[in-house]
């Protein structure tokens, strides 16, 4: 049995591939720290240095030490543990509503590109209403009527992640619409659906999952935010946003309190954004071309 020829040269630009992306600084630091996040939050559910449940009162305020890596806070709670459990949360918190934001916004910036007319307007009109309503006021209402918690801040934040994808799509897809291979498909009697599933959606992937990485961070940060307001996870589930409320009346006492979730955020969050900006030059043709 031959293989075909086209696998050495699929080889080759896996290859090709795999060196440009090596080579790109901020993609390469932005997955290796990423990678590491998610390694932390899955290690979290099978093991942590300390019970995070139990309130030793003889450790509280604890400095950094080999015993208690990044400290103990005022309940005698290691820190570490509970930051390794708050990546799960704000990772968890953050993936469900990018998800949320993608799964409906990209089929209504595909249905207006698509329709056009009254339709593109009223959805565009109905993401101008919801962009007023930023996340953290959306989950102050939703919290009004169903109390708080972190399935409410998901709700909250995918809310909000919505028009930001159906803006995306539609700007994407109009932008293939005008193209030959799609006016071929249409004298083909192709239907404007299955034009999208087809030949609309393989073409703007790559921006949406560039936009989806970016607003995976900004969830992130959302969800930080509304845990320090009350509105995100609640107690005993650590999150990192909850720990630096906590810490804000401890500063002179026990700074390592604010200064390691602190860190925790502005890490995750940079390195997803250095991931996202290299996805963009390894995926951009017109950047593929300079080099």
């Amino acid at each position: 049995m031959t293989l075909p020829a086209s696998l050495p040269e699929e080889k080759a630009g896996a290859r090709r591939t795999m060196a440009k992306a090596f080579a790109n600084r901020s993609f390469l630091v932005g997955f290796v720290v990423t990678a590491l996040i998610a390694a932390m939050a899955l290690i979290s559910f099978l093991w942590t240095p300390y019970d995070v449940t139990r309130l030793i009162v003889a450790d509280r305020n604890q400095p950094p030490s080999l015993a208690h890596w990044f400290g103990t806070d005022h309940f005698g709670r290691d820190i570490a543990s509970m930051i390794m459990l708050g990546a799960r949360n704000s990772i968890a918190v953050a993936l469900v509503a990018v998800g949320i934001g993608m799964g409906v916004g990209v089929p209504l910036g595909c249905l207006a590109a698509a329709r056009g007319g009254v339709l593109d307007e009223a959805v565009m009109r109905l993401n101008d209403l919801v962009f007023a309503f930023p996340a953290l006021l959306s989950a102050v209402m939703i919290t009004a009527i169903f109390g708080p918690g972190a399935v409410n801040a998901i709700i909250a934040i995918g809310i909000f992640n919505i028009p930001v994808f159906a803006r995306v799509a539609r700007a994407g897809a109009l932008s293939i619409w005008p193209r030959e291979f799609i006016l071929a498909a249409r004298a083909a009697c192709k239907g404007k659906t299955l034009i999208t599933l087809e030949h609309i959606l393989p073409n703007i992937a790559t921006l949406l999952f560039v936009q989806g990485t970016i607003q995976f961070a900004l969830g992130i940060l959302a969800e930080a935010g509304l845990s320090y307001v009350g509105l995100g996870a609640q107690p005993p589930m650590p999150s990192w946003g909850r720990m630096l409320f906590d810490a804000q009346t401890r500063m002179a006492v026990a700074p390592w309190m604010a200064i390691f979730p602190g860190l925790a955020i502005v890490v995750t969050v940079l390195a997803l954004n250095l991931l996202g900006d290299g996805l963009a030059d390894l995926l951009d043709p017109k950047s593929r071309r300079r080099r």
